[in-house]
């Protein structure tokens, strides 16, 4: 459910009509519902309501807008960030530095030395010799890193290739096969507190077979470590939970996800760590659009937004749909293509598609844009970066300001040799 609705046919964000703020901040722009994504937040919670020790950690790439953070931080959620720069926007949003897992496969010395000055909760370790790096690191400032080691179970999660993450030869975590003898030599980093493991195998996963038989797979592992002597406390099951993009669409929820998580680890006797990020926040936002042109084309019609790929990347990168309902539908529908300015035949949203008919100069939105929209935008083109907005009941604020391309430009510089 969200607060995205028709009222006396005209689409609205809680009680703010979409066209209000289209007018009067411009098109393209992302406008979030904040009731939807606290009740999203809830549900989730909710959910594991059969998990007695849980921490769960917001995934800031899948949306890192600060009012965004704000709002679930306020709803007591953690973050899982993957950067340096993802860690400075959760502090800044007021989330708990011991609220903080700190993940990704490239963390850098600098990010290291960063999570062990703030404070942070804990480090998911990918390979063997950041565990040692970050050990070396936390004993020379007299401290014991909390951390877990991330393991790779070589798990399909049957989700799109290029956001699977659990296979064998992703990059992600080490063999579960080598986890054990990998993780008795981190044990015995005197700046290390490893306190357990931590595995993530895909994004927009829509079938809990494969979570299942992931987390069977660490099940098994858990045994084997505490056979070895090794005392294990915590383990991150990551996140992946997917949503419905397609009107109509049944996926698992929260619901199902938290029982099968409280069955399969119900004798695991460790706090559980989830990363949840699409699930919260994919359907708490929408990309409200302007038709520049209905173009003819050879079997199909172009509707050409004044939307791109560089403000809304997931159609271009991975084919994903997303709806595209008009602002003001008139009831009848047309069969189209869904196109943008840039300069790319990738940057086409549907193709050969039955949509709600519209004119040059309609609004329509692009639905279920919360995840991975502005998140992923880019200057391609010299097109301004897309702004954001929040609507809380019947009043919205700018949370993320245009950036023009002047703005952009002004931060380069010609050297004085080309005169």
């Amino acid at each position: 459910m969200d607060h995205f609705e028709l009222r006396n046919g005209e689409l609205f964000a809680e009680d703010v009509p979409l066209a209000r703020i289209a007018a009067e901040v411009g098109t393209p722009v992302y406008v979030y519902s904040q009731a939807t994504l606290e009740r999203h937040a809830r549900v989730f919670r909710e959910g594991l309501r059969d998990v007695s020790r849980k921490h769960i950690a917001f995934a800031i790439k899948a949306n890192p807008n600060l009012a965004v953070l704000r709002v679930l931080a306020n709803a007591g959620y953690g973050a899982d960030v993957v950067s340096g720069g993802e860690l400075a926007r959760a502090l800044a949003a007021g989330m708990k530095p011991a609220d903080v897992v700190f993940s990704g496969v490239g963390k850098t010395r600098a990010e290291l030395e960063q999570g062990l000055a703030e404070g942070i909760g804990q480090f998911n370790i990918e390979l063997e010799e950041e565990g040692h790096v970050l050990g070396a690191l936390a004993a020379a400032r007299g401290m014991r890193a909390p951390a877990v080691l991330r393991v790779n179970p070589n798990v399909d999660a049957r989700t799109h290739a290029k956001i699977s993450t659990g296979k064998a030869e992703n990059k992600f975590g080490v063999a579960i096969s080598d986890a054990p003898a990998i993780f008795a030599r981190l044990r015995q980093s005197p700046g290390l507190n490893l306190r357990g493991v931590a595995l993530h195998i895909g994004s927009q996963i829509s079938d809990l077979g494969p979570l299942e038989a992931a987390f069977v797979r660490i099940g098994e592992l858990l045994a084997e470590l505490r056979a070895a002597g090794h005392g294990i406390t915590h383990v991150d099951l990551g996140g992946g939970l997917g949503v419905p993009y397609r009107l109509g669409e049944e996926l698992p929820g929260p619901e199902d996800y938290g029982a099968m998580v409280a069955r399969v680890t119900r004798d695991w006797d460790v706090e559980l760590m989830f990363e949840p990020g699409r699930v919260i926040v994919g359907n708490a936002g929408v990309l409200v659009t302007e038709v520049i042109w209905v173009k003819p084309g050879l079997a199909r019609p172009y509707v050409i937004v004044d939307a791109a790929m560089n403000d809304l990347a997931r159609p271009a990168m991975y084919d994903a749909y997303h709806e595209f309902l008009a602002v003001r539908p008139n009831g009848r529908r047309m069969q189209a293509n869904i196109a943008g300015p840039v300069c790319e035949s990738g940057d086409t949203f549907a193709i050969d598609r039955e949509i709600d008919a519209v004119e040059a100069g309609d609004l329509a939105v692009f639905r279920t844009a919360g995840a991975y929209g502005a998140t992923m935008a880019s200057t391609y083109n010299s097109r301004a970066l897309v702004p954001e907005v929040m609507v809380h009941g019947d009043r919205f604020a700018v949370v993320a300001d245009r950036i023009q391309a002047a703005t952009i430009m002004s931060a380069e510089r010609v050297p004085e040799w080309l005169g």
